[in-house]
């Protein structure tokens, strides 16, 4: 379901009582956070011009992404002493607190004390907002945003709409994904309308990688195993990450190459990241549910795009089978 009228009417009054506002992306961001925060923000400088606007992040800013108007501008969170009463806290795409990267040194935005908006399309959204735009049926977070700027009448800058196709372009792989719906398309359409570069986010995202990310897919490629289940599987350690030269960030995109295998029920690339395990699941299969797999490991997502994360690291396991040659048996048989 799209968000209601009535949401998008409280999340406005909520936001013109702010002296600050500050929108919030999570930890090693992709293309949908970073959009709809970059795309949001700008939307709101121009809405009320007297509140201060800041963008923030755990994690750098990924190269890629560094083309986006104020991308520049993205900081780390400041303390919670410097958060005031009538400040408001935004966040996109996350689905639950952790996965901002606050959890532990700012509780207060999570315990219903602090004023936050909760910007998301994943249907596992824990809904820890004050104000929760959440909308499972969408593509993305940016779409999120276009409904509500549709329901409230603004007009989207070209800067704006340029970072917003961005998110709409990486969370549908190029517009290939399953989750490219016909809302999609006509979101794309007012997008383009408003003054969105498309070739410039083309470029950028799909046609521009770095030597250090080659390097990584390659052997995210090499690893690939497959199991009887049906599973596409490969993953990454750190000392491939220190000696292909990449950062994790790049890892984003590789999936789609393990999930390209004919015949496959899901895919999943494990990697190891300060003492930690990310899973990546994807599937093209409209049997399976990989949101259901990841929640196994208190994770979620999608049915066709999910993820988890894990305290430990990745021990590589070598299995061997004697498979008999029935050719060699008969000869042996009739020897004797």
């Amino acid at each position: 379901m799209p968000i209601s009228k009535t949401d998008a009417d409280a999340t406005l009054d909520l936001l013109a009582g702010a002296t600050s506002i500050r929108c919030i992306c999570h930890q090693n961001p992709d293309g949908d956070t970073i959009g709809a925060m970059l795309g949001f923000g700008q939307l709101l400088e121009e809405q009320f011009p007297n509140a201060n606007v800041s963008f923030h992040c755990v994690d750098p800013v990924p190269d890629t992404f560094r083309f986006l108007p104020a991308a520049l501008r993205v900081t780390v969170v400041p303390p919670m002493a410097d958060i005031g009463a009538k400040d408001v806290c935004v966040f996109f795409d996350s689905a639950e607190p952790k996965l901002t990267g606050l959890l532990g040194s700012h509780p207060e935005l999570f315990s219903g004390s602090a004023r936050t908006i909760n910007i998301d399309h994943h249907p596992t959204n824990t809904a820890f907002g004050t104000i929760n735009l959440i909308a499972p049926d969408t593509s993305s977070a940016c779409e999120v945003i276009v409904q509500f700027t549709e329901l409230l009448g603004w007009k989207l800058s070209p800067d704006a709409a340029t970072c917003l196709l961005t998110g709409v372009f990486t969370d549908t792989g190029g517009l290939l994904h399953s989750n490219t719906t016909s809302p999609v398309y006509r979101t794309v359409a007012l997008l383009l309308r408003a003054g969105a570069r498309r070739q410039q986010v083309v470029d950028a995202v799909f046609r521009t990688a770095k030597l250090s990310t080659l390097r990584l897919w390659g052997r995210v490629l090499e690893k690939i195993t497959l199991t009887e289940e049906g599973g596409a599987i490969s993953a990454v350690t750190q000392g491939d990450f220190r000696a292909t030269g990449a950062n994790y960030s790049e890892l984003t995109g590789a999936i789609d190459y393990v999930n390209a295998i004919p015949g496959m029920r899901f895919s999943l690339i494990l990697s190891e990241r300060d003492g930690k395990v990310k899973g990546s699941l994807r599937t093209l299969r409209e049997d399976v549910d990989v949101s259901a797999m990841a929640g196994k490991f208190s994770g979620g997502g999608h049915r066709k795009a999910a993820g988890f994360s894990l305290s430990g690291h990745l021990k590589p396991e070598v299995r061997w089978k004697v498979v008999a040659d029935d050719a060699a048996q008969e000869t042996e048989s009739s020897k004797a």
